[in-house]
């Protein structure tokens, strides 16, 4: 699992979702979470937050949370950082090119604190080669 000082972004359009994933992730031992309401908010914080891990929203205002994964999976600097979509949109297309795009784990709302955990987990796993890289 993440180190629980890993620096974390949250990023949805809707406050009450990123209290919601900020309340998990507290409860799950992180401390240092910064929250964003869009991709181009959030966009801005990455570039000079140092972040460990984003979890961000599909649909949101001004840039979604697949075209923020896009611009960090072609940035030199940010491509390495495990990215987690959250999302209603379950359609096997879109999981297909989150996939394609780079994601590192895909979390269908509603969810639990214990699937956001596991996510969490295979993220990480997944990631660990490249983070170590």
């Amino acid at each position: 699992m993440f180190d629980p000082k890993t620096k974390i972004l949250v990023v949805d359009d809707m406050l009450t979702m990123r209290k919601i994933v900020t309340k998990i992730l507290k409860e799950l031992g992180f401390s240092d979470i910064s929250d964003a309401p869009d991709g181009a908010e959030a966009w801005e914080k990455a570039q000079t937050g140092n972040y460990g891990l984003i979890i961000s929203d599909w649909n949101m205002p001004n840039c979604s949370g697949l075209e923020f994964l896009k611009k960090v999976r072609a940035d030199e600097k940010l491509c390495k950082t495990p990215f987690v979509l959250v999302t209603a949109e379950a359609e096997s297309h879109q999981v297909a090119e989150a996939i394609k795009s780079g994601v590192d784990q895909y979390v269908v709302k509603p969810f639990s604190s214990d699937s956001l955990k596991a996510k969490l987990e295979s993220a990480y796993k997944k990631c660990l080669p490249r983070m170590s890289a």
